[in-house]
């Protein structure tokens, strides 16, 4: 067997809430929108592949979805009610024992801080730290096992801050 990569992906900088209607809604900024888009160009510059993106329904991780897959890095967007904020690892973990059996080895999660750092935490160590910090479409990078629960079993190998996926200006 393969093992599987996982690739937790905040997403871009967004409006701020104040004045926003809904937290749900929130757009990226012009800025969070071009930022994310040049760690999009770099990603697949280090030929970073992703076989499925799933995204929380938020607008500003939809956008972020959109952008990863619009520069080539994958094929296929899902939306996943569970990477919403306060989301349910148990429901992912769920999604992912099917997953898991299709062959497919590169998955992207796109969603929100602390949600993301708080599941890499759990499927490296079993349980939340508050140590990682994902910045705005910043990475972390994971093995995950090849049989069993990734819980408590996971590798990381990549935790990039976008500052240095961003080419210096």
């Amino acid at each position: 067997m393969v093992h599987k990569e996982l690739y937790l992906i905040r997403h871009g900088i967004a409006v701020e809430p104040e004045g926003w209607p809904t937290d749900e809604t929130r757009p990226l900024t012009k800025e969070g929108d071009r930022k994310t888009r040049k760690i999009a160009e770099r990603l697949l510059e280090l030929n970073l592949h992703f076989n499925l993106i799933l995204t929380s329904p938020l607008t500003r991780a939809q956008a972020t979805a959109q952008i990863l897959q619009t520069t080539g890095l994958s094929p296929k967007i899902e939306q996943f009610a569970a990477l919403a904020p306060d989301g349910n690892i148990q429901e992912w973990l769920d999604w992912y024992q099917e997953w898991h059996l299709s062959g497919e080895t590169h998955l992207a999660l796109v969603g929100h801080q602390p949600d993301l750092a708080n599941w890499a935490e759990i499927l490296l160590w079993g349980k939340t730290r508050n140590t990682l910090i994902l910045k705005k479409a910043g990475i972390i990078g994971l093995i995950l096992p090849e049989t069993g629960s990734p819980v408590d079993r996971s590798q990381m190998f990549w935790l990039t801050p976008p500052k240095y996926l961003l080419p210096s200006t």
